[in-house]
């Protein structure tokens, strides 16, 4: 169920950060301590945050008003602790975030694996408001911090072959509980895989994220980097990335492979495209209790338009 603010709320009477964190915080220690549990050596609670620094405002950036820290970071998909939107803020202090490997492959002349720390300082890190629009029809804006993925692209230097990006978030079904089988192994086929054509990922709009509101990711935002495409539905952003390949031929995404008549591979948001179970036409931005149009391309048309040229989007979806 989703809860909305009565807009008719004082900003003054809204919980401060701090002291939301706080409250968190004592009541994931106190739930540990009755359960008798510690937390794994190295993990991250999805509280115990760390500033960025050296992040630089971006031009790209939404002229919206950004949700607040706590919708960002309490109403989130990550099918990998749980199918609802709250299960990822309760389950996601399982996930070890550091130390942490990316590697780069495939159609490239310069494979590598990276440490996070050592992708991090690939490009300036810049904050980019963007909205996100998910495809079961709520959206927010937010502030993530991040680096152009072209920059990463490009240090890989990719052969004449590369036409495709595929991406994978980790597989470990210890420390994501929903990739357990008999759980909600049944919902998809682990572990996540996403894709772009190579234009696409090589926009300037499009960043790797590893921070949001100035601060390391939230283990259930994605930790300790994801793909952020504004252009696209939520689902394209795929969190938690441990592979990155270029490819030949069209990877086969997690959610075409599990449903291929509701999710196709491109996922740009198209209001004229309804789901097969609901209209795009309208979102509700969370935080609010009226619905607004939604934009082509999520407001993005302009950026982004000329990549889609010629082709029909009622097809290619």
């Amino acid at each position: 169920m989703l809860l909305k603010r009565p807009a008719g709320i004082k900003s003054s009477e809204i919980t401060d950060k701090a002291i939301y964190l706080s409250r968190r915080r004592f009541l994931l220690g106190a739930s540990a301590a009755a359960a008798g549990l510690l937390l794994p050596r190295g993990s991250s609670p999805a509280w115990a945050l760390e500033k960025l620094s050296g992040v630089r405002k971006s031009p790209f950036s939404a002229g919206e008003k950004r949700n607040s820290f706590k919708d960002v970071t309490t109403y989130n998909n990550f099918y990998e602790f749980g199918t609802d939107k709250y299960s990822p803020a309760e389950r996601a202090h399982s996930l070890v975030a550091r130390p942490w490997t990316v590697a780069v492959e495939g159609e490239v002349k310069k494979p590598k694996v990276y440490d996070i720390d050592q992708l991090m300082k690939l490009a300036p890190l810049e904050e980019r408001i963007y909205r996100l629009r998910c495809v079961e029809g709520w959206s927010m804006v937010i502030p993530w911090v991040g680096f152009p993925l072209s920059a990463l692209i490009q240090r890989m230097e990719p052969t004449s072959k590369a036409k495709y990006v595929e991406f994978q978030t980790l597989m470990d079904p210890k420390q994501m509980p929903g990739q357990q089988r008999g759980i909600f192994g049944s919902v998809l086929d682990w572990p996540y895989i996403e894709g772009l054509r190579i234009d696409e990922a090589m926009h300037p709009l499009t960043i790797l994220a590893v921070g949001l509101y100035g601060e390391v990711l939230p283990n259930q935002n994605g930790a300790p980097i994801r793909l952020v495409v504004p252009w696209k539905y939520g689902f394209k952003s795929i969190k938690s990335i441990v592979r990155i390949r270029l490819v030949e031929k069209q990877p086969t995404t997690a959610w075409m492979k599990s449903a291929p008549h509701e999710y196709g591979f491109y996922s740009n948001v198209n209001p004229e495209v309804s789901h097969p179970r609901w209209s795009q036409a309208t979102e509700r931005r969370i935080g609010e209790f009226t619905k607004r149009k939604t934009l082509l391309f999520n407001g993005y048309g302009e950026q982004v338009a000329r990549l889609y040229q010629g082709m029909d989007l009622r097809v290619n979806f």
